[in-house]
């Protein structure tokens, strides 16, 4: 350890012979002619700053932590914590690429892009390995050059200006990480997650847009219950009903022209999640899934269950009672609680709600500042979406999968290390449930 030595003044009143006196041990008196006392100081190693991807990473036993930014030479993600000997493929996280990836039709952004993703690690001979997961999607189609006006003005409502703010430089093309590009590293992680949760209790997790600037589709319209995905995949909005879908649409094409944009709501429901997800005080379930949803780009608002209209019952009208099915589990006879109570999932549907803002990035000229903090006017370049909810769609349905993974993990971990009660922790009983074709 270094050491160094340095003259300091000490601190005492001398007498008045000019001796320190009783104020020091006689042989320091004897040694020390002057009040000017040398001590030895030793310099303390400084200890090392461990700095984590602040902000990256997802999850404590199922952990995703993406990386890439928007024009950059590509986006993904490294899956920790996955399970051994799950059959995984790239052809299993595509299909809900497929469905997030732009330049699906008219109302979603031109850019061009096939997101065809590659597994370089956690899988081999067909099968997951349990080490990390790899997955890496290239960026094909750039276009820096539309972004040379927001290099010196920020975007209204955008984060050019707070990423400014936090780091002191940001990366203008596409909005690097800022740009729902990154998404990818959520929708593929997403995916595994989602078929591990299907083959192990059956647990279905769907996503529509129900609700597009003021078009918006009646609750008792979708039956939860029946809902497939063919039918949120009928048309380029993801709405389940045709006639409200074709007002959505209608709505969209009405801002794009004029260079504008609009906001929205996704509806996402969970079908036969496993009862006991979620913990009391800080983790529970739908404080795990607000997080998650409102980690998403452009999101402005969530509700679970009831939400704010609950607020408008009394407590015996919002109350859900209970009721032993024919089956013997322990069923409510309504659902205002969205299939979670008191944090934790009860075994009926989980129903939420995500609001999504009008896309910041618009046609239309705008009153700004540069970076130099002069006033300016801005007409924003690139490729954006004139409303980001269909899209969205396949965005939340990967969150809420990566919550119910690392949650279904933490419950294992947790109180299935010794038999448990059957009559109270057991999987819900489901009639016609197909058993899953899946090997341990």
């Amino acid at each position: 350890m270094a050491s160094s030595v340095a003259s300091k003044t000490f601190l005492a009143a001398p007498r008045t012979d000019g001796s320190l006196g009783s104020l020091l041990p006689s042989d320091l008196r004897r040694q020390l002619p002057s009040p000017n006392v040398q001590i030895l100081i030793r310099s303390r190693t400084p200890k090392k700053l461990q700095v984590k991807a602040a902000g990256s990473t997802f999850g404590t036993y199922f952990r995703v932590t993406t990386f890439g930014e928007s024009h950059g030479g590509g986006v993904g993600c490294i899956i920790d914590g996955c399970p051994p000997r799950i059959p995984l493929s790239e052809a299993d996280m595509q299909v809900d690429l497929d469905r997030r990836r732009p330049g699906q039709s008219r109302i979603t952004t031109p850019r061009k892009e096939t997101d065809t993703c590659k597994i370089y690690s956690g899988v081999s001979e067909g099968v997951t390995t349990g080490t990390p997961i790899h997955v890496f999607v290239p960026n094909t189609d750039q276009r820096g050059h539309d972004y040379s006006e927001m290099s010196v003005a920020y975007r209204p409502s955008h984060a050019d200006a707070t990423y400014d703010m936090k780091y002191g430089v940001r990366s203008v093309q596409g909005g690097g990480r800022s740009s729902a590009r990154e998404t990818i590293g959520r929708v593929a992680p997403g995916a595994v997650a989602k078929k591990i949760l299907k083959q192990f209790a059956g647990t279905e997790i769907l996503a529509y847009v129900s609700q597009v600037h003021n078009v918006v589709l009646p609750e008792d319209v979708v039956d939860h219950e029946m809902l497939t995905l063919d039918q949120v995949e009928s048309n380029i909005v993801r709405c389940p009903d045709p006639e409200y879908a074709e007002k959505m649409i209608a709505a969209i094409d009405a801002v794009r022209v004029r260079g504008d944009s609009v906001g929205g709501v996704v509806t996402c429901i969970v079908r036969n999640c496993p009862r006991g997800l979620g913990s009391p005080v800080f983790d529970k379930l739908e404080a795990e899934l607000a997080k998650a949803m409102m980690s998403l780009p452009a999101t402005k608002g969530f509700e679970v269950g009831s939400g704010f209209a609950g607020t408008f019952l009394t407590g015996s009208e919002h109350n859900d009672e209970f009721y032993t099915d024919e089956f013997g589990n322990i069923r409510t006879r309504t659902n205002r609680s969205g299939g979670i109570q008191g944090g934790i999932s009860n075994g009926e549907i989980i129903n939420m709600r995500i609001a999504f803002k009008p896309t910041s990035t618009i046609g239309r000229k705008q009153n700004t500042v540069t970076r130099e903090k002069k006033e300016t006017e801005l007409i924003a370049r690139g490729r954006h979406d004139p409303c980001v909810v269909p899209r969205a769609v396949p965005m939340v349905e990967a969150m809420v999968a990566l919550v119910l993974m690392d949650q279904l993990m933490a419950q294992h971990a947790q109180c299935h290390l010794f038999p448990i009660n059957p009559d109270l922790q057991g999987m819900m009983k489901l009639p016609e449930l197909e058993p899953a074709n899946f090997q341990m």
